[in-house]
C-alpha cells in the first residue's frame, strides 16, 4: 500500500512525503511504516465501529506520533513539536493543538476518563498487543533490536517493568470496542512475554 494515499491533507503532499521517510529510516525496526499502516488501520476500524472521536486530529496524530523515534528520550516531545511546527498552516489552531496533545498522551498511554479522541488514538497504537501470537513474537523482537545498544539485563529488566505498568491499568484500553475485542488476547501476550523476561 502507498502510505501517502492514506495523508489526510492531499495540499500537503510533501509533508506527508517526509513522515513517511521518517517511519521508513533503515535504523527503525518496529516503529517504522508497517507499525504506521496498521495503527492507521485500528484508527479506521474503530471509526468504523461508530467510537465517538475527531478522526482528523486523531489521524493526523497517528501520523505524528513517532515521527521522530530514534531510542533516545523524549521521542514523543520531539514528535509533537515536529506536528506543531508543521500544522499551523493547514488545520485550524485547535486542531494542531489536539494533535500536539495527543502525541504527546502516547508517552504513557493514560488517556483521561471521558478523553474520546485520547484514547481512540491510544488503543490504535496499543492494539499490537492484542496481535496473533506470531505477530506479536516480530513485534517483541523488532523492539529488542531497536534497543540493541542496551544490554540483555538491561533491556529485560526495563521491559518487563513497561509491561507490568501496562497490566496494572484496570484496562489496557479505552474505547468499547477495543476492550471487547482485544483486551482480553492484549492481557494473555502481554502476561506471556512478562513471564520469559522474568523467568
Amino acid at each position: 500500500m502507498d502510505l501517502l494515499l492514506a495523508w489526510p491533507l492531499p495540499g500537503a503532499r510533501d509533508l506527508g512525503a517526509q513522515l513517511v521517510a521518517a517511519y521508513a529510516h533503515p535504523d527503525r525496526r518496529y516503529h517504522d511504516t508497517r507499525h504506521l499502516t496498521e495503527v492507521l488501520d485500528r484508527v479506521h476500524e474503530l471509526s468504523a465501529q461508530e467510537e465517538a472521536f475527531d478522526r482528523m486530529a486523531v489521524v493526523l496524530a497517528a501520523w505524528f506520533h513517532d515521527g521522530v523515534y530514534d531510542g533516545r528520550p523524549d521521542a514523543e516531545r520531539r514528535s509533537a513539536a515536529w506536528a506543531a511546527e508543521a500544522l499551523p498552516t493547514l488545520v485550524e489552531p485547535e486542531v494542531v493543538e489536539e494533535v500536539v496533545r495527543l502525541v504527546l498522551l502516547t508517552e504513557g498511554h493514560r488517556p483521561a476518563a471521558g478523553d474520546d479522541n485520547g484514547g481512540a488514538l491510544c488503543d490504535a497504537d496499543l492494539a499490537i498487543l492484542a496481535a496473533p501470537e506470531e505477530r506479536y513474537a516480530e513485534y517483541t523482537a523488532a523492539v529488542r533490536e531497536e534497543y540493541a545498544h542496551v544490554p540483555d539485563d538491561l533491556f529485560a529488566h526495563g521491559r518487563a517493568a513497561v509491561l507490568r505498568d501496562l497490566l496494572a491499568k484496570p484496562n489496557l484500553f479505552h474505547t468499547a470496542y477495543a476492550r471487547d475485542s482485544w483486551e482480553q488476547a492484549a492481557r494473555a501476550n502481554v502476561e506471556r512475554e512478562l513471564a520469559v523476561l522474568e523467568g
